[in-house]
């Protein structure tokens, strides 16, 4: 039977047992398209990453013998729709039976199912052979259950896959090392030079160019340097074993104006694209602290676990577990504009001048500097959910929605009402001081609440408890500060709020 599989350009994992023996009478097809280019606008390493990416596992399918037909995005033959090219294709080729993965994403997942349905010919779906849960693991681990904490299901699923574990208790005699996890970097502790691949791209750099593909973001380079195979993905593995895993706990929360990596792994890009699973690294992680856990202590490998088999999984499960629906959801009723500024870097706070700028030069910023810097400032001043996922989705090199969403919606926006986040994640300048240098040299006065030279984390963090007290005033985690709002003088808090709306109302002045 002529079969046409589809592989799409988050599904780039060699590893698959589809490719386990080479099958005349299979054809398997990747696609460049404006359909994927062109629903939110791209980071420009994005857009050439996953194309550099596809065009590389492609070369790979064919060396190991496999029949393969790939539309470059200025192909003729392209018509630039998913579906559109599937029905040449199997027109073309008489094509019997027609293959596809299941994808990680909502609406491409809709648009094959439905797509699926129209075709006079057998079609089926089958596992990416990815991730540690099922789509729908995460419902059943939830149902009957009021909250869905991260926590009861990280630790299920350390139990379950024998992780970090003696008997059915935690290794060290701690389920999470997080308070550990929270320390400044002052330069005193060495960080090594990330790991960097030279992979030519000025081909797919042109393409786009020429396609005049709108983007995002800066690019004057001629290589892509994160991993775009899975040799590279292991080669990057293997040396944030040897070179930060030492410290990465220690350090996973903190910026510094002279660091754009810390002791972060750089392997997000290559796992969202299933280059390398996250049972690989896990696996390859474990095997290291085994062999040299003398020099490593357990927190540091814990807290790099726990992105992986915890905050990875949890994200992509409550995805499934409530799309549609969660994409619109904004609990908070926030509608404001994202200002001009997360475009360009052209801001006089310091914190989120030096966490855009690196966005816009690398297509990354880590977990930290999304939710506390862009997504704190984003909630403080009220913005609207759509357009800060948008900006989420389009600026990292590592986005896809079943990541994105979640984590901004939810974890950073509070959209949700509290489905992910038990309280929203705002701060005043303070916070931003204890875990970075930013305040040290930036136009505003940190310890300032009104004024022109004020920090205007400040007065927004107030502002925004005051407003958002009916949605967030029986919040249990959120007493605390709302009792130091309601001790608050009258006078000071109207001042603070009149402030806080001047600076919501002339963003891109600030």
């Amino acid at each position: 039977m002529k079969t046409l599989r589809l592989i799409l350009g988050d599904q780039l994992n060699i590893k698959h047992s589809w490719f386990k023996e080479t099958n005349d009478d299979v054809t398997y097809c990747l696609f460049e398209m404006r359909q994927e280019t062109d629903y939110v606008k791209h980071h420009i390493q994005k857009v050439i990453g996953f194309f550099a990416a596809m065009r590389q596992f492609a070369e790979d399918l064919e060396s190991k013998d496999h029949k393969v037909i790939y539309f470059k995005i200025n192909d003729k033959q392209n018509t630039q729709s998913l579906t559109d090219n599937l029905s040449a294709l199997i027109k073309t080729h008489n094509i019997e039976q027609f293959e596809y993965l299941y994808p990680d994403e909502y609406r491409l997942d809709k648009q094959l199912t439905s797509y699926c349905d129209s075709l006079d010919i057998e079609s089926k779906v089958f596992s990416a052979e990815h991730f540690y849960t099922k789509r729908s693991d995460l419902a059943k681990f939830y149902e009957g259950k009021k909250q869905y904490l991260m926590e009861n299901f990280y630790r299920d699923m350390r139990k379950k896959h024998d992780i970090l574990m003696v008997s059915d208790q935690p290794e060290g005699g701690k389920w999470n090392y997080d308070k550990s996890n929270r320390n400044k970097w002052k330069g005193d502790v060495e960080i090594p030079r990330y790991k960097l691949f030279k992979n030519d791209i000025s081909e797919v750099k042109k393409a786009i160019k020429d396609e005049e593909i709108e983007t995002i973001g800066r690019f004057d380079t001629k290589t892509f340097s994160y991993p775009i195979t899975r040799a590279q993905a292991i080669d990057q593995l293997k040396y944030f074993c040897e070179h930060l895993l030492v410290h990465f706990g220690d350090y996973q929360d903190a910026m510094h104006t002279d660091q754009d990596y810390l002791f972060h792994s750089r392997l997000s890009f290559a796992m969202n694209l299933k280059i390398i699973s996250p049972k690989d690294v896990v696996t390859t992680v474990m095997n290291y602290y085994r062999k040299y856990g003398d020099d490593i202590d357990i927190s540091q490998v814990e807290g790099f676990i726990r992105q992986i088999i915890g905050w990875r999984e949890y994200m992509r499960g409550m995805y499934w577990a409530l799309m549609p629906d969660y994409k619109s959801k904004n609990k908070l009723d926030n509608h404001n504009k994202l200002p001009d500024f997360f475009w360009t870097g052209d801001t006089k706070m310091n914190c989120l001048k030096h966490a855009i700028n690196n966005s816009l030069d690398n297509g990354y910023a880590h977990h930290i500097q999304r939710l506390m810097i862009t997504g704190n400032y984003a909630l403080l001043t009220q913005t609207d959910p759509d357009a800060v996922d948008d900006w989420y989705l389009g600026i990292y090199v590592d986005a896809v929605e079943w990541v994105q969403l979640t984590n901004t919606r939810g974890m950073s926006q509070f959209a949700d009402g509290g489905k992910i986040a038990t309280k929203p994640y705002v701060s005043s300048g303070s916070y931003i001081n204890k875990m970075s240098n930013y305040c040290g040299d930036c136009h505003y006065n940190k310890s300032k609440k009104i004024g022109d030279d004020a920090c205007p984390f400040n007065s927004l963090y107030w502002n925004f408890l005051e407003e958002k007290r009916a949605y967030l005033g029986k919040n249990f985690r959120m007493g605390m500060m709302y009792s130091l709002l309601d001790k608050m003088d009258s006078q000071d808090l109207q001042n603070l709020k009149e402030k806080a709306q001047h600076i919501i109302a002339n963003q891109d002045d600030y």
